[in-house]
């Protein structure tokens, strides 16, 4: 346990050695000098050594003084830098925003950026689960769902209408659906498939294209896995065209032929009757300048 004078005392000694005055350190603590005086004392028998010496016009510290001065006057900055940036961080409020791995990694970690422009005085956290977060337990503010809807209890805004398409590095010669015969296609697991899933059997069955094995290949069980398997020219992947939007336009990775399947979409959820909250109302304005072409 530490064993130290009262902080009243420290105070007036940091004051008065700061300004080698105890009439100044009296004004900028809002007491009296003779108050300051008794504390300085006070603190002298404690520690029992003298810590000024006082003469008729002005005081200055003594060698044990001299000393003892700078770690006080480290100590009180340093604790006024710490209660400083409390101060900034309760003025601050934060955004907790919860989505799936994959959009998280490749949608919204590039916008980080743009969300800090556009919402300065807000700090945003992302929670990156493909297992849907409880609102209503505060596990975050929002959410970005990806599927159908609806959404029972919560307020949900449609973002982003998905689609996919078969896509491969272009270092592969693929041109044509015909190729895909000669390549590994590529996949990723659904949390869920049903009749419209947009999965490679589908997609066989809309390009009218016999002769390719719809479960062969390679089968990941995160979408992001499969991006970068496409991307390092493994195979042709069936993928989200609004998850490698970037790619697409670097050139990094090509959509060779059609057609395009439809995904699901991307819906902005909360609880309802929290649109009117600051940092809920600050996030769904990000989200839809981020969203218009």
């Amino acid at each position: 346990m530490r064993r130290l004078p009262p902080l009243t005392a420290l105070r007036a000694f940091e004051a008065a050695a700061r300004h080698l005055s105890f009439k100044r350190a009296a004004r900028e603590l809002g007491v009296t000098p003779t108050a300051i005086s008794h504390q300085i004392r006070l603190l002298e028998e404690t520690v029992g050594v003298r810590l000024f010496e006082r003469h008729a016009r002005r005081v200055l510290t003594t060698r044990e003084g001299q000393l003892l001065y700078p770690v006080l006057r480290d100590g009180f900055d340093a604790f006024a830098r710490a209660l400083d940036e409390l101060a900034a961080r309760r003025s601050r409020r934060s955004i907790t925003l919860s989505a799936t791995t994959a959009f998280t990694a490749r949608w919204l970690v590039p916008r980080v950026a743009a969300f800090r422009e556009a919402c300065p005085g807000f700090d945003l956290r992302l929670l990156a689960s493909d297992e849907p977060v409880d609102l209503h337990a505060a596990e975050a503010d929002a959410a970005i769902r990806y599927g159908r809807g609806p959404y029972p209890g919560l307020a949900a805004e449609a973002l982003i209408a998905d689609r996919f398409a078969p896509v491969c590095s272009p270092g592969l010669d693929v041109r044509r659906p015909e190729d895909l015969r000669r390549e590994p296609l590529l996949h990723f697991e659904w949390r869920r498939v049903d009749r419209d899933t947009p999965t490679w059997r589908l997609w066989l069955e809309r390009a009218c294209l016999s002769g390719v094995r719809a479960d062969g290949g390679v089968t990941f069980s995160d979408e992001g896995h499969a991006i970068q398997a496409a991307i390092a020219g493994q195979g042709v992947a069936l993928l989200s065209l609004v998850l490698v939007a970037d790619e697409l336009r670097s050139g990094s990775l090509v959509q060779p032929f059609g057609p395009e399947l439809d995904g699901y979409r991307y819906h902005l959820v909360h609880l309802e009757g929290a649109a009117a909250r600051e940092e809920i109302a600050a996030l769904r304005a990000w989200l839809a300048a981020a969203v218009t072409p």
